[in-house]
């Protein structure tokens, strides 16, 4: 007879073959996604540029270009008197392509050369997401295809604090 330090031995060892022996699963790659996704990639990261250039450039009909009507944008201010952050300062479509339209007029807040670093974490049919590194800040989009085009609907954003 087989005492109970044996069986949960046998069934421990069992237990660490059979885990050993499993191999891990790979994704398939199917050659249609992929043109999808890069075709796709391509046109949420041109979304993105019209945003930051309409910016940069005081060009605000690239704002009405890339952005959804519907836009839902938050943001976190770094104030660098208080060494705080002032939160959840709220913007819509239309006080966001107000801004783009005046914001840089003299070309103090950047330009053409500025930093635009855009880094894509996902594209599906329907959404992305991705994240913008520019001379305010950091923002955080939310994508959808409306219309067969793609449009930011989501946006947080928090600037960079002063190090000192």
């Amino acid at each position: 007879m087989i005492n109970s330090d044996s069986l949960i031995f046998i069934l421990f060892f069992a237990l660490i073959i059979s885990f050993a022996s499993c191999k891990p699963t790979e994704k398939s790659e199917e050659t249609h996604q992929k043109e999808f996704n890069l075709e796709d990639t391509e046109k949420v990261q041109a979304a993105i540029l019209d945003y930051v250039e309409a910016l940069y450039l005081v060009d605000s009909t690239r704002i009405d270009k890339s952005v959804d009507l519907k836009l839902r944008k938050v943001g976190y201010y770094f104030n660098p008197d208080t060494k705080e952050y002032i939160d959840n300062l709220e913007m819509t479509h239309n006080q966001l392509s107000n801004l783009a339209a005046s914001w840089n007029s003299e070309f103090e807040q950047g330009n053409q050369n500025s930093p635009k670093e855009i880094e894509i974490f996902d594209v599906n049919s329907k959404t992305a997401s991705a994240k913008l590194t520019v001379e305010w800040g950091i923002d955080l989009f939310h994508l959808a295809k409306v219309n067969n085009q793609w449009k930011i609907v989501n946006v947080m954003w928090q600037s960079m604090p002063d190090e000192e």
